[in-house]
């Protein structure tokens, strides 16, 4: 799976909004969106906070991207 597909995936089976998750990650709906489409790979640190604010283990998420 995808890296911007299993971000949204997660994003919503928690029931977590775009703007919300902007909110808990401190970055903008638009990046976040970028991340989601596919048109950003996230860095590391990224991930870090994406990870965080959906609480999910940073694995997960970098397993993908590597």
């Amino acid at each position: 799976m995808r890296i911007e597909i299993l971000v949204r995936q997660i994003r919503e089976e928690k029931g977590i909004s775009i703007t919300q998750l902007a909110k808990l990650t401190g970055m903008s709906k638009g990046h976040l969106s970028r991340i989601e489409r596919g048109e950003t790979e996230p860095t590391i640190l990224t991930l870090a906070r994406i990870s965080l604010a959906l609480n999910v283990n940073i694995e997960k998420l970098y397993k993908i991207i590597n």
